[in-house]
């Protein structure tokens, strides 16, 4: 019996991988280059009100300058809560408290400190090729199993042709990433 009728969903396997490709810009996102970024407070959690609240739902988070995070915090009582909040998050930045304002000043990045920064960055990148190749590997399962119910060789090859092409895309998508990520790491 041929299965004449089989239709390999091509947009559910580029949906994946956007997503493994939407995923490493969001870890991209944390990686500090030495230049300020609203995304850097993103993760930070302070005690207000009696619960956990993202740094970002208490004050106004803004860049004023390319080394300078200021966070103008709404309640005056939760200054010094954000404050221990930044100095207990990891991000190696001490906070300057100006009335109801935080101001956060990004340091210069050293050399080391910078190399390891792009081999973290070319870590995510694996790990996204790890995630399209894993998809792909999925569409030529479905591939192989349509080909064993009578599927044409022909229609085989022309589906497999057009997977490996979204999947060699989207690989060169997520070199381009971290090629412009390293060069913005390295950037002085």
């Amino acid at each position: 019996m041929a299965d004449e009728d089989f239709e390999l969903d091509i947009d559910d396997l580029k949906r994946r991988m956007d997503g493994a490709m939407t995923s490493l810009r969001q870890e991209f996102a944390t990686l500090r280059t030495g230049r300020a970024s609203a995304t850097m407070v993103e993760p930070i959690m302070v005690e207000a009100y009696g619960t956990q609240t993202p740094i970002n739902q208490v004050g106004t988070v803004n860049v004023p300058e390319p080394r300078m995070v200021t966070i103008n915090i709404w309640d005056k009582s939760l200054v010094g809560k954000a404050e221990k909040a930044i100095r207990e998050s990891g991000l190696g930045i001490n906070p300057v408290i100006d009335g109801t304002i935080i101001r956060l000043p990004i340091p210069e990045l050293n050399e080391e400190r910078r190399r390891e920064l792009t081999k973290v960055a070319a870590q995510y990148a694996e790990h996204a090729r790890v995630a399209i190749r894993n998809v792909r590997r999925d569409g030529m399962d479905q591939l192989k199993k349509a080909k064993a119910n009578g599927m044409p060789e022909d229609d085989h090859k022309i589906w497999s042709q057009e997977v490996q092409d979204l999947t060699d895309q989207a690989i060169a998508n997520v070199d381009k990433a971290l090629e412009h990520k390293q060069e913005e790491i390295m950037q002085v």
